[in-house]
């Protein structure tokens, strides 16, 4: 397919533009094979680049007494762009095109693949983080553990990496054996271990215990095995105990107590797949009626109950941080499949616990770690965003990653001082995961990555990131380095909707930006002036020195 059958109107002079926050101008528009471009006839500063892959839908509205009508281009990124054309022909296909192009599945058709760096890398992200470094890692503090490849050619498990760090007593034919009895093959694998208290954080998928309560002595082995002498560990299931037993109807189900007498079971049930788009439509829906009185904002914030999801996400993190770091319990973390809600609260747990985590090196290798080599299906997930309409959506498409970034922007926004990185950065990981230039987010496991040769086909994401003169722009100057376990409070007062994220095309941020950059400035004096009184402090030290032996 030529990318070229797809525009039929590749270059339109005199349409309008209204931005958000109305914004409007009248411009010349251009179709890429992957970009919408709009450029300002007034003035050449003015000028934007939408890759048709950020858009999530195309709405139509024709002019009722002239030729033409208006495109609306919603995306991905909340932003709202209307284009104003004259004429028909120009009209349809210029929404055909945008349709078209905006709703390609082939992932060797976007951007990613034909995006080149002019630009020196510092590192490539693909090889940037390593199991092996992670492993070494761990040895310090643990011999008790080793790299399987048992998953060599995803042979064992298709969503797993080809290694995996498991308890040493456990052998690959174990862990074979095991894979049959979890749900996709996910059996337990290591997620965290706590230097600290001694205790580890495994996540599976389910166990395929049935209706007839099947065993396997392999897990159960396993699962014991990474408990010390006298210890006790706790399984957390991140769906309701009704929603677990019906999953044995199914063939699923839960670890039975009598064959994991050592492990007590908690439910902490955490919402997924539709619930949560339809809950996120409905917040940027409110976002967006700028007309909404304040009883009615405050109405609809709270029906769309996405800040209820944000809060049952945080509370199961911060129990498995507890049960960690104060209870010196191990801990179990799984849902059904063990691709979303056991990654957001496995990951959680590490932004509290972990203070590496909150650095932007560390928080860049959990994301690789904890979602895209633990399978989290990206390319599905994020498939669509807020604005499909229903009937066009699927079970399998739902914000879990974004959730998961609002709940480190409310730890963030509670302890400002304990993170290297700025809001900034949340948002721009966030932008990458529905439309990038770069390959980091493409496909759903590491398999599919692998198959398709992003690593040698596409730009990594984090090669970008860590460049020095992109990276400065996402350091938090008020950064003051924290060991310790961080415990962020889930009340209602104390989480926030996310307005840099979701009121950024609606409300203007420019006082909060202003003040936020006057701030880093006086950071960099006070470091300037700091390094200036110690150099001072060292030419006293000398002249009082120099003194002293000319007066002996």
């Amino acid at each position: 397919m030529e990318f070229a059958e797809l525009i039929k109107s590749p270059k339109l002079d005199a349409i309008r533009v209204v931005y958000p926050i109305d914004n409007s101008m009248e411009a010349t528009l251009c179709i890429t094979s992957h970009h919408l471009i709009v450029s300002s006839r007034t003035d050449s500063s003015q000028e934007l680049w939408l890759l048709h892959s950020m858009i999530d839908i195309v709405e139509r509205k024709p002019n009722v007494n002239s030729t033409g009508g208006t495109v609306v281009l919603k995306c991905k990124d909340f932003r709202t762009i209307e284009l104003e054309i004259n004429g028909w022909m120009e009209f349809n296909n210029v929404c055909n095109s945008m349709d078209w192009l905006s709703n390609l599945d082939d992932p060797r058709l976007l951007y990613p693949h034909f995006y080149r760096a002019i630009y020196d890398l510092v590192e490539n992200g693909w090889n940037a983080f390593q199991i092996e470094t992670e492993f070494s890692n761990l040895l310090m503090f643990s011999d008790d553990w080793r790299i399987s490849y048992v998953n060599k050619d995803f042979a064992v498990c298709p969503s797993y990496p080809e290694a995996v760090i498991v308890p040493k007593p456990i052998d690959d034919d174990c862990l074979i054996a095991i894979a049959s009895f979890r749900c996709l093959g996910r059996f337990p694998v290591l997620s965290y271990f706590h230097k600290s208290a001694k205790t580890v954080l495994l996540r599976s998928g389910q166990p395929m215990v049935g209706t007839n309560s099947k065993r396997c002595k392999e897990d159960e082995k396993l699962i014991n095995t990474v408990l010390g002498s006298g210890k006790r560990g706790y399984i957390i299931e991140t769906r309701t105990q009704n929603l677990a037993q019906l999953a044995r109807t199914k063939g699923g189900g839960f670890e039975p107590e009598v064959h994991y007498p050592l492990w007590r079971r908690v439910h902490k049930p955490i919402d997924r797949h539709s619930t949560l788009l339809d809950s996120l439509s409905k917040l940027i829906e409110a976002c967006n009626d700028t007309k909404a009185s304040m009883d009615k904002w405050l109405s609809r914030l709270e029906s769309c109950g996405w800040l209820t999801h944000i809060k049952d996400v945080l509370s199961s993190a911060c129990l498995v941080a507890q049960c960690m770091d104060q209870e010196l319990a191990s801990v179990l973390v799984h849902g059904s499949e063990g691709m979303d809600s056991t990654l957001q609260v496995c990951s959680l747990t590490q932004v509290i616990l972990n203070p590496d985590c909150r650095t932007v090196h560390g928080f860049e290798a959990l994301i690789e770690r904890e979602w895209l080599q633990a399978g989290h299906p990206f390319a599905t997930r994020c498939k669509h965003s807020a604005y499909t309409i229903p009937s066009a959506r699927t079970r399998e498409q739902s914000p879990i990653f974004l959730v998961f970034l609002d709940c480190v922007y409310q730890i963030f926004n509670q302890f400002k001082c304990s993170f290297e990185f700025n809001e900034k950065f949340l948002i721009y990981i966030f932008e990458q995961t529905y439309g990038s230039q770069f390959g980091t987010f493409l496909g759903n496991c590491v398999k599919d990555r692998k198959d398709m040769n992003f690593a040698k086909k596409t730009v990594s994401l984090w090669s970008y990131i860590n460049r020095p003169e992109i990276l400065q722009d996402f350091i938090n100057p008020s950064y003051e380095p924290n060991s310790k376990v961080i415990w962020p409070s889930v009340a209602p007062q104390s989480l926030e909707l996310w307005s840099g994220l979701y009121l950024r095309w609606v409300v203007q941020q420019n006082t909060y930006e202003k003040a936020w950059n006057r701030f880093a400035e006086i950071k960099v004096k006070e470091k300037e002036l700091k390094l200036k009184a110690t150099r001072l402090r060292r030419k006293l030290i000398d002249l009082t020195a120099n003194i002293a032996i000319k007066d002996v």
